[in-house]
């Protein structure tokens, strides 16, 4: 029993917002969304490139959410992780890595002898380190989430990219797959549109590089809008757009949520007879192009993280 004439306080400790580096942008966009301001964070910069991160606010018995994308290099998985352990040191009471951009998630299992299965290992490294729940956004992969023992909230990008769809009110609408592995993600998205799914059959020499690419079914006089995870180096997408334009195409668009464009990325996408990329802010964009469209998830993870904070349901932010 509590001493007489003091009442326990049963409010719920507010939840405190932080950004890794790579990830302020969106870190500041989801504080705002949220109703709040990232948290004081300061780094320590040794001149042999290490680094330390240091909370300037008390976390103790807080629910604290560290965003940051873990694209390369891998300076930005290793600087979510010291913010784990110093959260978990500093006596936070819950910790969840928020995270646009699962990286290292093409590594899901093992496609040849003697390498290893890197998406696992992230998982384990995030839970060694101290986080408690994981939030992000499209997986390579939905079986990823096995990988982890701590709850993980797999937020789909489709209720950002399926509303801008309806919006363009596009004709003999048609919903394609650059690949056989995507065609799961490609029948979701034509389920919402009411729209017919064409498939692209792809044989690669070695990562990035194609060597065949075929198309099942019919794009003559259509509208046709790509589905996929992720753009790197846009070989697979530009590929697949020209040879649809080839085959009678109205017009080609892609959706990719996470932009990595690496290498000639940039270059292949302006040249290429793709109408427009529509992305994700997920990973920050390293150049301006006329072609790319950017859409913004901070509402979506901010309405997240108030119900995961407040213990409500997320479903209601499930489309797919």
């Amino acid at each position: 029993m509590p001493p007489q004439g003091r009442k326990m306080s049963l409010k719920s400790t507010e939840a405190k917002i932080f950004a890794c580096t790579q990830s302020q942008k969106i870190g500041e966009e989801i504080a705002k969304a949220y109703g709040t301001k990232l948290g004081k964070i300061s780094f320590h910069n040794f001149s042999d490139g290490e680094f330390q991160p240091s909370f300037e606010e008390t976390l103790r018995g807080s629910r604290i959410f560290l965003i940051g994308s873990t694209h390369p290099s891998s300076e930005n998985l290793m600087e979510l992780l010291l913010m784990i352990d110093a959260a978990k040191r500093a006596s936070a009471r819950h910790i969840t890595a928020v995270m646009p951009y699962f990286g290292w998630a093409r590594q899901d299992r093992k496609d040849k002898p003697r390498v290893p299965i890197g998406a696992k290992l992230i998982a384990k490294l995030l839970e060694s380190a101290g986080a408690t729940r994981i939030i992000t956004m499209d997986l390579h992969a939905d079986q990823i989430q096995g990988f982890f023992e701590k709850p993980v909230d797999h937020l789909y990008a489709s209720t950002i990219f399926i509303p801008y769809i309806e919006k363009l009110n596009l004709d003999n609408l048609t919903i394609a797959s650059p690949d056989m592995g995507g065609s799961k993600r490609a029948y979701a998205y034509s389920k919402f549109l009411n729209s017919n799914v064409v498939i692209c059959y792809k044989q690669r020499k070695k990562a990035n590089i194609i060597s065949h690419m075929e198309l099942i079914g019919n794009v003559e006089g259509k509208n046709v809008v790509l589905v996929d995870d992720m753009v790197d180096t846009a070989g697979t997408l530009t590929k697949a757009a020209d040879l649809m334009m080839e085959r009678g195409a109205k017009s080609v668009r892609a959706i990719c949520t996470h932009p990595l464009l690496s290498g000639e990325a940039y270059e292949r996408i302006e040249k290429s007879q793709l109408k427009e990329l529509i992305v994700s802010d997920s990973i920050p964009s390293r150049k301006n192009s006329k072609k790319i469209k950017v859409l913004s998830s901070a509402k979506l993870f901010a309405e997240v993280m108030k119900n995961v904070h407040n213990n409500k349901s997320i479903n209601p932010f499930f489309i797919k």
